[in-house]
């Protein structure tokens, strides 16, 4: 007789970075991040903050639910350690929420910093009251089942990204970006002239400029062609 298959595939132990390299990423615009990192890294645009509550980072746990179930996630409350973004995938299924108000209340509980989806979710009212960033494609009151299978601390692709555990994820207003966790260093050494650039030019704007000085020298390397 064969052997019946796992209903869940758990990777409990999964590489974590110092809380250091987390943190170094706390309260900068998305932006910033996607260009420290070749203008990319950024999810759909159709994740959005569905709270109040938007601005988050830290590292991610990675949970595939897989279409209207949420076993995984629900397991996965018991493997979250404080600080982390918990990432749902779903497959980007849309006919039935993954989690609710009561799960999210859980997560905060568990000392999640925030949750990302591909999916749906419910009890808005619900979701503001617990004041913890929730992101994902929309609403819907649509129960989820709880039978499996799922995975957890596994990659899983999201938003059209691969995303492992321990990679780190920000989100604003703006949307969500992922950082893979070997990119770190490199992210970090960029950003000191990503943010000094973005301070530049907020200044020129201040200041009532109307082009910036670049615009200017890269005409002097351009072919025009002026018609009338």
């Amino acid at each position: 007789m064969a052997a019946q298959a796992a209903v869940l595939t758990i990777k409990k132990d999964f590489d974590r970075l110092s809380p250091s390299a987390y943190e170094k990423f706390s309260g900068l615009p998305i932006g910033n991040i996607i260009d420290a990192q070749g203008r990319v890294g950024a999810l759909d645009y159709r994740i959005k903050p569905i709270t109040t509550a938007h601005a988050f980072s830290g590292p991610v746990i990675t949970i595939d639910a897989g279409p209207r179930d949420n076993l995984a996630a629900w397991v996965a409350l018991d493997y979250v350690q404080a600080g982390d973004v918990m990432m749902i995938a779903t497959g980007g299924y849309e006919l039935s929420s993954v989690v609710g108000d009561l799960f999210v209340g859980m997560a905060k509980n568990a000392g999640v910093a925030g949750i990302v989806t591909d999916g749906v979710v419910r009890d808005l009212v619900g979701l503001e009251a617990v004041g913890i960033p929730v992101f994902a494609l929309g609403i819907s009151s649509n129960s989820p089942q709880k039978n499996g299978p799922g995975t957890i601390g596994l990659p899983i692709v999201i938003g059209g990204m691969s995303v492992a555990s321990g990679d780190i994820a920000c989100g604003d207003r703006d949307g969500v970006v992922v950082v893979k966790k070997d990119r770190v260093d490199g992210v970090v050494r960029e950003l000191g002239t990503v943010i000094a650039k973005e301070a530049s030019m907020e200044a020129a704007v201040k200041a009532g400029k109307t082009i910036p000085d670049w615009v200017a020298s890269a005409k002097s390397n351009l072919v025009i062609d002026y018609i009338a």
